[in-house]
């Protein structure tokens, strides 16, 4: 039995009474009928679910639960209404209510059955427990992890890092639910920074814009800091300047994360928002990580594009590689067809016939040099060292880059006139400075000084032979080296580019503009050239590059230089081993006006028949690359297994396989001169 109510006091207006506690109590309230339509709702309820109070009078309360669990929704109300019970709040935690936008709101619900008053209805009191803190902020974390994992999904599928970068601001303004969110990219040389991509951006503020890299913007700070950074009120803030636009367009805070790839400093992300002291820590820890996300995405699609690219030059390499071989025979043929034309007594007199050799010629030199390059690209030459004249090739090398380089490019050289001389393959170090140069007029995008200076030194710098890593020290060099500089005026590199610039693949250049391979290439260079190579740079003081590479006397060169076709023994017995028959039969003419006894053979399994100490051959003469037999170097092998004190040359227009062959297989490089070939057999033999 219900408990009796105590007694009014007179003159209370009861229903009034009631009336104004069911339209001021805190909660939603809702008088719901026996068929689950709307009798009554206060404003709390119209607050909370985003109707009029007249609205939802009338309203089914179904209408009120989301579509997903509206059929589990209307089992519950069927059981309830033939056992109604009072239900207290906190029973239940995770009920939803659907507001009349579509937006779904966590709720708790308490029924109050009124039957026991005679009354054919059900009180539903309504809470939104978004409102309560520790809830909302759970509900916070959970929407952050669901965006960063967004984010982590599609860094996992997507390979184009520019749409990743287009992504992350989106991604952080939609979790953080703030107006403005801004990725900062530092550029190739970091002195500024550019917006790379954002959403909400304000009027000036649009993709490409540069800021300075200083510690007093925004940016800059950041990255200096090496942490995320908040501003709870951009109006007092001191450590930094930001622009007068996010004062004015009313952004009162904001929260920044740097972009840093194990200590290489990539960027920033900013967001910003019109509520001041908007930013806590879960929205810092947020930002942590979807910056960190960022940046391994980013960091993962330049190796994946680095990797390619490797890829692809490996296959142009092989290609390059195959092609100049071939090309370099047919060069041998026609220059030495062209040679012997020349020395026709028909064409002596004849100043017309001539000239059209020598313009023949001329252009199969030039043949030569492209496929010198095609090679060098490639990575297919053998470093054949010289004596290299450095001041000569320093001012011949200053007057090239000063007709093609950037007239507001000043070209210095500083170096004596004669009489330094290092022993280095002569085309592969001008390459060497040529990419050197190329990267000093890059940093220079305003012109400036580009200076070449040479000295002489008695042994390299003590980093620098602890950096050879070799067993034979550097006073082990009898003459020393020659120090060959080249120095820029330009932006110059930060600790952090300087450490990894002979890296392969690291650049600092715009997509497309740089591989990466220009340094890591100089550097291995002038290390087989048993030198050193060392970088001194810093930002706004340019970067000057040395190379150390052996000093040599220049007069060993001339020596064999000087050597001519009438000191090839006269009757010299030579096996000819060359796969194409036109060429072997320039090689043959060659040999023959130089006095030797050919025998010539298409394989390197017919001349291995030929071979014994009985044979009495003086000298191997054979190509590398022997179509699908047995190569050169294993014929070199064999023959001196046979006859250990034969002499080998190898001539070929394609050098890689001349890497395992001992130092005394001289090579010969197609396409050559009968003065070439003299040169070379003479050097073969050696004295005596």
């Amino acid at each position: 039995m219900a408990a009796p109510h105590p007694p009014l006091p007179p003159g209370l207006d009861v229903d009034r009474v009631y009336r104004s506690l069911f339209a001021a109590y805190p909660d939603a309230l809702l008088l719901v009928d026996s068929s689950g339509t709307i009798m009554l709702a206060n404003p709390a309820a119209a607050t909370l679910l985003g109707y009029q109070p007249e609205e939802l009078s009338g309203l089914p309360v179904d209408a009120l639960v989301p579509d997903s669990i509206r059929p589990r929704h209307a089992a519950y109300r069927e059981a309830y209404g033939r056992s109604p019970h009072a239900r207290p709040m906190g029973t239940q935690m995770e009920l939803v209510a659907k507001r009349r936008d579509g937006r779904e709101v966590m709720v708790e619900i308490a029924l109050s059955p009124l039957q026991d008053q005679g009354l054919p209805y059900v009180v539903a009191a309504i809470r939104g427990i978004e409102a309560y803190p520790r809830v909302r902020q759970a509900l916070q974390r959970a929407r952050y992890s669901e965006h960063v994992a967004q984010f982590g999904r599609l860094s996992v599928h997507e390979r184009d890092p520019q749409l990743l970068l287009e992504q992350a601001p989106v991604v952080a303004a939609e979790a953080l639910q703030v107006e403005t969110a801004v990725v900062f990219l530092l550029d190739p040389g970091q002195q500024s920074f550019r917006v790379a991509a954002g959403v909400g951006l304000l009027e000036g503020e649009g993709l490409g814009e540069r800021l300075p890299n200083r510690p007093d913007s925004l940016p800059g700070y950041v990255l200096a800091q090496d942490r995320p950074v908040r501003v709870g009120d951009c109006a007092s803030e001191q450590r930094f300047e930001l622009p007068r636009r996010i004062l004015e367009a009313g952004q009162a805070s904001l929260l920044a994360a740097p972009l840093s790839d194990r200590g290489r400093d990539i960027g920033a992300l900013v967001v910003r928002s019109r509520e001041r002291d908007r930013f806590g820590d879960d929205e810092l820890r947020f930002m942590e990580s979807l910056a960190s996300l960022l940046v391994t995405a980013l960091q993962r699609a330049h190796s994946e594009e680095a990797l390619s690219h490797s890829q692809r030059l490996d296959s142009v390499g092989q290609l390059t590689g195959g092609i100049a071989h071939d090309f370099n025979n047919l060069l041998t043929v026609i220059s030495g067809n062209l040679q012997v034309l020349e020395e026709l007594p028909a064409l002596a007199d004849d100043a017309y016939g001539q000239q059209l050799v020598a313009a023949a010629t001329r252009a199969t030199r030039r043949g030569a040099e492209l496929t010198g390059q095609l090679l060098a690209f490639s990575r297919r030459q053998v470093l054949q060292p010289a004596p290299v004249d450095v001041p000569a090739l320093l001012h011949s090398l200053a007057g090239l880059l000063g007709r093609t380089l950037d007239q507001r490019i000043r070209i210095e050289v500083q170096a004596p006139q004669d009489g330094l001389s290092c022993l280095a393959d002569p085309g592969q170090l001008e390459s060497a400075l040529l990419n050197i140069a190329i990267n000093a007029r890059d940093a220079m995008p305003e012109g400036g000084t580009l200076s070449f200076a040479c000295e002489p030194i008695d042994t390299l710098p003590v980093p620098l032979q602890e950096d050879r890593g070799e067993a034979t020290p550097a006073a082990s060099v009898a003459d020393g080296y020659i120090a060959i500089a080249v120095a820029d005026t330009g932006a110059g590199m930060p600790d952090a580019v300087k450490e990894r610039a002979f890296e392969p693949f690291f650049t600092t250049k715009e997509a497309g503009r740089g591989t990466g391979l220009g340094l890591s290439t100089v550097y291995g260079f002038v290390k087989q050239s048993r030198g050193a190579v060392s970088l001194d740079s810093a930002p706004g003081a340019g970067t000057t590059v040395t190379l150390y590479l052996p000093s040599v006397q220049a007069a060993a060169g001339d020596q064999d230089a000087a050597a001519d076709d009438s000191e090839v023994p006269p009757g010299l017995h030579v096996l000819l081993v060359e796969d194409d028959a036109e060429v072997r039969a320039v090689v043959r003419r060659f040999l023959e006006t130089l006095g030797c006894r050919v025998t010539a053979c298409l394989q390197a399994e017919e001349a291995l028949a030929l071979l014994s100490p009985q044979a009495g051959y003086e000298l191997l003469l054979s190509d590398i690359a022997l179509g699908a037999g047995m190569r050169g170097t294993e014929l070199a092998r064999r023959a001196q297994a046979i006859m250990p004190e034969l002499p080998v040359l190898l001539m070929t227009g394609f050098s890689s396989g001349l890497l395992d062959a001992p130092p005394e297989w001289e090579l010969l490089r197609k396409p050559y001169t009968r003065g070439d070939l003299a040169r070379a057999i003479v050097k073969v033999l050696g004295p005596g």
